[in-house]
């Protein structure tokens, strides 16, 4: 191994971090500019919410092509321009002149800011496999689930640079950077010779090959709902933190801050168990963890009509170390599915878990936080579902005898793995 690939295998963990960031920081750290958006433009609240719609409904548009499309021209360019042309949308927001610009800035933003999540997770198991691939998915995860609880924050002090222009000045320039980062740093880890064509008919064969696939809807339906679970309450925070608990503003953190340390708690907790248990019994604990959370939420809420600090927050903790200790290994068992198109299987899974959280934040969120006992009966209805969707995998890959689950070209290690008896 020569120094160059040293210096590229070492800046991997840096660059897909950074990249994990992009989606959900350019969703929420906007959220604290809006009145200045709102005076500067002379646009009302339903106007100012059309900046996350649009970019939701880019970014969730194109998570379905970024996979085919690295896929099909290799990981580095998608990853590299996406991050290139978000640093010019980001650069064309800063500037604008008018509210019709702003927001075709924004969904500019949309269409690229997933190139770097989606092709991410495929680029992982390209370059690793086994612990090692689970403890670089916990990573990157851990900064992904960090990343919108923490965003808000940062939003709100970068008011002081430039008003809310200086928002878009600090992700123009931290992308325009990464860029060149993973210019000169990132190796190609998907080859010519297992690259496929591009085409609307080939992608959409490649999508129907996949539901064909038996072992893929559990896969996705349990590497999708569990961290909507825990969403539920990320999403419903303004209300629990105004409504539920009577605090200002600066009581944000007793709901974040459990998250927070679930989240690191958890990817730390992934990385030690990854050469240490099975791939079964990593998934089987995270789930142990967040139906006990679970079953906390639900207590408290039955004792504590009107929600108590810490007592009630608590649990968020539990949640989010049973997310990290199950995702990072679910999304692996995913994208071995098909090791040739991995990219097109980091698509769906995005997508489809961008969709049901936009279902949780818009739908489930006003309908279930008024009150503590809805978001606990929620969220415990999303944590089961993972649950049985988790014991349904296991029940096919016991049927199927292991190896045979897995498709011609998938890893067999973590397949056979869950084969064992649960």
């Amino acid at each position: 191994m020569n120094s160059t690939h040293r210096t590229v295998r070492r800046s991997l963990p840096w660059l897909l971090a950074a990249l994990s960031m992009i989606g959900p920081f350019s969703i929420d750290a906007v959220f604290p500019a809006f009145p200045l958006i709102g005076a500067h433009f002379r646009v009302n609240d339903a106007a100012l919410q059309q900046l996350i719609s649009v970019y939701l409904v880019m970014y969730a548009s194109m998570s379905l092509f970024h996979g085919a499309i690295s896929d099909a021209i290799g990981r580095k360019p998608v990853i590299a321009t996406g991050m290139l042309v978000y640093a010019f949308a980001s650069a064309g927001a800063a500037m604008s002149t008018s509210f019709p610009m702003l927001l075709a800035c924004r969904g500019l933003q949309g269409m690229c800011a997933g190139a770097g999540l989606v092709v991410g997770r495929a680029l992982i198991r390209d370059s690793l496999e086994g612990a090692d691939a689970q403890r670089l998915m916990s990573r990157v995860m851990m900064i992904f689930g960090v990343a919108p609880v923490i965003a808000p924050m940062i939003g709100a002090l970068l008011l002081t640079f430039d008003g809310w222009h200086g928002i878009f000045w600090v992700l123009t320039v931290f992308t325009a950077l990464l860029s060149l980062a993973l210019l000169l740093l990132l190796e190609e880890t998907h080859p010519p010779s297992r690259r496929t064509s591009f085409s609307p008919k080939t992608l959409l064969a490649g999508y129907a090959s996949f539901s064909r696939d038996r072992a893929f809807w559990p896969l996705l339906i349990s590497s999708s709902v569990n961290f909507a679970a825990l969403f539920l309450y990320i999403s419903s925070a303004p209300r629990i933190v105004r409504e539920l608990l009577h605090l200002s503003a600066a009581g944000f953190p007793w709901l974040f801050m459990p998250v927070v340390f679930g989240l690191v708690g958890g990817a730390w907790l992934s990385g030690r168990m990854a050469e240490r248990r099975s791939a079964r019994f990593t998934v089987n604990l995270g789930y142990a963890a967040m139906l006990s959370a679970c079953a906390l939420h639900l207590t408290f809420a039955l004792v504590f009509p009107a929600p108590k600090l810490p007592w009630s927050m608590l649990p968020l903790t539990l949640e989010g170390i049973g997310v990290q200790l199950a995702f990072p290994t679910l999304t692996l068992l995913l994208l071995d599915r098909f090791s040739s198109q991995r990219g097109g299987i980091s698509s769906v899974q995005a997508f489809a878990s961008l969709i049901l959280c936009s279902v949780v934040a818009g739908v489930l969120s006003p309908m279930l936080s008024g009150s503590m006992l809805p978001l606990a009966l929620g969220a415990s209805t999303l944590s089961v579902a993972g649950m049985l969707s988790w014991w349904w995998y296991g029940s096919i890959s016991r049927r199927l005898a292991g190896p045979p689950l897995a498709t011609a070209d998938a890893s067999v290690t973590l397949q056979a793995e869950i084969a064992e008896p649960m």
